[in-house]
């Protein structure tokens, strides 16, 4: 359900450091995010993107609502920050519809790539919302981060698709999830968050869904349970990710669903990324690693100063 990095800003203490664990969870949890995707893109060819989303979001809520049931974990899922809960899940909701909505265009490789700028986003958004202060190398990695988008989508040349604008919503929905978080700074747990964005989302494309409304069939059913599955576990494997290792460690390797997102392109789509796709995600994936490089400096710098 995450689209560009997976990451969240905010890094959280562990009891444990196991980092090829942490590692293999988070390469996990990107090829279930990109089977997700997958089973998406093949429902775009009969479902308006909404609906899409909608059933992502029942099996969402579903599996949600079930794994705090058995666990015995209801009481956990009260919120202290419903305003900044509620705003964060419109961020993930926002993130979610708009990346189905490029699917239905663009191969997945190339919409992967481009939202894989959430990153340069959530650096220009942290500054009025956060009041974080940004010198000019993590300012040159945003401008570095927008030319790699630029080289994937090549406005102005017969290659270029307008579709290319909802990767782009979905990153920018996505860095406001993100930064959103970490005002929060932990105040909730990952089963809380997780809820809270499962129950908006169902919420609002519940409210949504009836003015586009195309019968699904059987096919279509089942294909909106998978990508609400394998998504859910996604997010679990992250969370489980960030118990075995820190953000810094796992942070190179969210640009693994750009392997994940090619290969599952290729094989059920057809789909071949070329040159200028590759060399544009290379471009962003850059920017991206220098920022999260940017960002454990500052993290350091600061804790050392105390």
């Amino acid at each position: 359900m995450t689209r560009g990095s997976t990451i969240p800003t905010n890094e959280p203490s562990i009891s444990r450091d196991r980092p090829l664990r942490g590692i293999a969870l988070m390469i996990a949890a990107l090829a279930f995010f990109s089977c997700s995707d997958a089973a998406s893109k093949l429902m775009t060819a009969s479902l308006p993107a909404v609906e899409v989303a909608w059933l992502r979001f029942c099996a969402f809520t579903f599996l949600m609502l079930g794994a705090a049931t058995l666990t015995g974990r209801l009481h956990d899922l009260q919120s202290r920050r419903p305003r900044l809960q509620t705003l964060r899940a419109l961020g993930v909701l926002g993130s979610s519809v708009f990346f189905i909505m490029g699917l239905g265009f663009l191969p997945m490789a190339e919409a992967t790539a481009i939202a894989f700028v959430s990153p340069v986003i959530v650096t220009a958004l942290s500054i009025p919302i956060l009041g974080e202060v940004v010198g000019w190398r993590r300012w040159s990695a945003v401008a570095v981060g927008l030319l790699g988008v630029l080289i994937v989508v090549r406005p102005g040349t017969g290659a270029f698709d307008t579709a290319a604008i909802f990767p782009i919503l979905s990153a920018a929905s996505w860095a406001v999830a993100l930064v959103v978080t970490r005002k929060m700074s932990g105040s909730d747990g990952p089963l809380t968050s997780l809820t809270y964005a499962a129950i908006v989302g169902l919420l609002i494309t519940s409210a949504i869904v009836p003015f586009g409304w195309v019968t699904p069939g059987w096919r279509e059913i089942g294909l909106g349970f998978v990508t609400g599955v394998t998504s859910t576990i996604a997010q679990w494997l992250v969370v489980l990710a960030f118990q075995q290792a820190r953000a810094s460690v796992l942070a190179p390797f969210s640009y693994s669903q750009l392997v994940w997102s090619g290969l599952l392109g290729y094989l059920v789509f057809g789909n071949v990324p070329d040159e200028w796709t590759l060399i544009g995600a290379g471009v962003i994936i850059a920017s991206g690693l220098y920022t999260a490089h940017r960002e454990r400096t500052v993290r350091v710098s600061s804790a050392l100063a105390k």
